[in-house]
């Protein structure tokens, strides 16, 4: 089901339930806060679904949560699903051997890890997140979700913040996969 599958009365119970924090984490940031979506079982419910027919539409076989919010979103959307969750973290959160991609942010770079093993070349994989900003972890999960030889079968947000423009920079990584958001801004 895609943003448009969702009724205006449960996407509306969404919408109601992301709060605006003015200047989080800096000054002139509008930080857009799930929690009061995650503490209402309706609604998160609802979303979890709208990923899990997601997962199933595309045929997914695991989904990967983006580190942090991402865990929140995708550990019970595989449950729903009936299909495996993998996190991507942090570099250095995981124990054992790992594959890592570093990415741009804003000032300076990061690096993300998977556990290599926990996925194959069987797999399909949705790649869930919170939001979808400027694009560079998820472009980065795609990179190592590939390099595991899985299949990439889409990446699901919540909100994408359109004026960010990272639908730009994953649209020629995701070939043929969809990138669907909920709710954009």
């Amino acid at each position: 089901m895609s943003s448009t599958d969702i009724d205006a009365t449960t996407r509306e119970l969404l919408l109601s339930r992301i709060r605006d924090v003015p200047d989080y984490p800096k000054p002139g940031v509008l930080f857009k806060d799930i929690t009061p979506l995650l503490a209402d079982p309706v609604a998160f419910t609802a979303l979890t679904d709208w990923f899990a027919e997601l997962c199933v539409r595309h045929g997914a076989t695991k989904v990967v949560g983006l580190e942090a919010r991402g865990f929140i979103l995708a550990a019970p959307v595989s449950v729903r699903a009936g299909i495996g969750f993998v996190p991507v973290r942090k570099a250095g959160k995981l124990p054992g051997a790992t594959l890592g991609q570093a990415y741009d942010l804003e000032y300076g770079t990061a690096e993300i890890e998977i556990h290599a093993e926990d996925l194959s070349a069987d797999d399909r994989v949705m790649v869930i997140d919170d939001v979808l900003a400027t694009g560079g972890t998820a472009e980065a999960s795609l990179n190592l979700i590939r390099r595991t030889g899985a299949e990439v079968a889409g990446v699901s947000v919540l909100m994408e913040l359109g004026f960010l423009a990272g639908r730009g920079r994953l649209e020629a990584g995701l070939r043929e996969a969809p990138l669907e958001a909920l709710i954009t801004l």
